[in-house]
């Protein structure tokens, strides 16, 4: 005779459908969380409070210009690229006074320009800046301009996302307030999820700060209200537990590998594409003039005639769609070439892909000049086979 139970047991079975993997993702509970929030605060090696936030970066991007800086405020914001230019509209949009210390793009700010700046508008308490605009390839000194910034007193956000991993970050020691990062450059992880160290003094502002986000998904008060000064015992809602998994495995690799590694890497990586570039000639060069300047996360590179870059970028990826290239954006479209040399491609395999597929196209839009075997002579050299 048959059981009641085993028929229920079949027939469940029968209409239930097939499961993608990805649908049942492992937990991620609240002591996970905190766990990984820790990893990120010894990437840092920082001491401030880190929030993880469950968005791309851009989310703790703008919760920290809307928290740290209030109506009636002065701000001087740094304009290397074009996030600088993103963070300036933030900033008018609080009702703050924005002072814009802009440089060409080809460049980096100095402490000593910042230094005047402030000397000229006393009143600025929030100063942003970008460190690596992976967008126009240049890096900016921020240990030397934290110093300036400390000894004036004002609030110092840093958008670290892309040179977290491939250049050091230490906001303790640089004097940094906000310290916004995200996993998806450098660091080799996820896009959705991002992280900010935090001050003292930083929560401070923030909560003196009657148009700072509360009850938002903006809002890095909730967090330190109902999650860090909770204890990290209880998490707001439910978090996205691919990309916290994902995190975790991207900054167990880290510490497997060594971050003084990782930077090590990018930053050979970045010297053979630019050594390489410079013998490739074709037409092209280094958009960041100085090397000094130069972001280890991506070098960029102008063309200085024949083709468009987003011509020789499209026929580049039609000979080698592995190679980490990208045109410009917006009015760079047309000059600009980026070697995105970052995380998995901060290789010296990527580096040679790259200027292979550049060299064939640019011979096939007839651009003369190129010379391969040079450039792979001088990524040789300057990143020799290991």
């Amino acid at each position: 005779m048959t059981d009641v139970n085993d028929v229920a047991d079949v027939t469940d079975a029968a209409e239930t459908p097939p499961r993608h993997p990805l649908l049942d993702p492992p937990p991620v509970t609240a002591a996970d969380f905190a766990r990984i929030e820790d990893r990120v605060a010894a990437l840092l090696r920082t001491e401030q409070d880190v929030v993880i936030m469950q968005g791309e970066a851009l989310l703790p991007l703008e919760g920290c210009i809307r928290a740290g800086a209030p109506r009636g405020s002065t701000a001087l914001n740094i304009v290397t690229g074009p996030y600088g230019q993103t963070f300036g509209n933030w900033l008018r949009d609080c009702g703050a006074t924005v002072i814009d210390l802009a440089v060409p793009f080809h460049t980096a700010v100095t402490a000593a320009q910042v230094a005047d700046a402030l000397a000229t508008h006393p009143g600025i308490d929030f100063v942003s800046l970008v460190h690596a605009e992976a967008a126009t390839g240049n890096t900016n000194p921020v240990a030397e301009i934290g110093e300036v910034v400390r000894a004036h007193g004002a609030l110092f956000y840093l958008d670290a996302v892309a040179s977290i991993g491939a250049e050091p970050v230490l906001p303790d020691a640089w004097g940094v307030d906000m310290c916004i990062i995200g996993a998806q450059k450098a660091m080799g992880g996820p896009a959705g999820v991002s992280a900010v160290s935090v001050s003292a003094r930083a929560w401070e502002r923030f909560a003196a700060n009657p148009d700072a986000p509360r009850a938002s998904y903006l809002s890095l008060l909730d967090w330190k209200q109902r999650w860090i000064d909770g204890g990290r015992k209880a998490l707001m809602f439910a978090p996205a537990q691919w990309e916290m998994l994902a995190l975790d495995a991207c900054l167990e690799a880290i510490e497997s590998e060594g971050i003084d590694t990782l930077t090590a890497r990018h930053a050979r990586a970045a010297a053979a594409t630019r050594a390489g570039a410079l013998a490739l000639g074709g037409g092209i060069e280094p958009f960041v003039y100085e090397a000094g300047d130069a972001a280890p996360v991506a070098t960029t590179l102008r063309v200085t005639g024949g083709p468009d870059a987003s011509a020789v970028v499209a026929a580049a990826l039609a000979l080698d769609p592995s190679a980490p290239l990208i045109a410009g954006g917006g009015a760079l479209a047309k000059e600009m070439i980026r070697v995105n040399h970052y995380g998995r491609d901060a290789t010296r395999k990527a580096v040679l892909a790259s200027l292979t597929a550049l060299a064939g196209a640019l011979e096939e839009l007839g651009a003369p000049g190129a010379d391969l075997a040079s450039a792979r002579s001088a990524v040789t050299e300057t990143w020799p086979a290991e």
